[in-house]
């Protein structure tokens, strides 16, 4: 089992705390990207409590049918939260460029995994690192429009 990191942990609430805010506050006009990467606000339901939860994230990947999601907590040992709601409840809103759009997330299969790791990487080559401290594969998540 991966200890917790209350230092960590805290400094993750505070960057979504304040760049919700920010959004709020600029009306959703900033900050449109993190790290050159769209910024997205990604809606769960949390897997014990229930109760809405939002994340901001970036996307290294997206088009108008996909937007793809790299859970990586900065290279720390554990999945993110958001993560580990959305394995529990795959329905979830994502936010981007000022629009909601209901959506279900799923965990890349291995062999998406290793077709999306370049355009991600390209994106945003940090990842790697990420990758290789944080001694877990990191999830890549696919939000895809939901059915009707």
């Amino acid at each position: 089992m991966v200890q917790r990191k209350p230092v960590v942990d805290a400094g993750f609430k505070f960057l979504n705390v304040t760049h919700r805010t920010a959004l709020r506050v600029t009306g959703g006009r900033w900050p449109h990207t993190l790290f050159g990467m769209p910024g997205v606000e990604l809606h769960t339901i949390g897997r014990t409590s229930g109760q809405r939860r939002s994340t901001f994230l970036a996307s290294p990947v997206h088009d108008e049918n996909r937007v793809v999601l790299v859970a990586s907590k900065g290279g720390d040992p554990r999945d993110p939260q958001w993560y580990r709601n959305l394995t529990v409840h795959p329905d979830v809103e994502v936010t981007m460029n000022g629009e909601t759009r209901p959506m279900r997330a799923r965990t890349a299969s291995p062999e998406e995994k290793a077709a999306l790791w370049p355009e991600i990487l390209a994106a945003y080559k940090h990842y790697d690192s990420y990758q290789k401290r944080s001694g877990r594969d990191i999830p890549v998540v696919i939000c895809e429009p939901r059915p009707d």
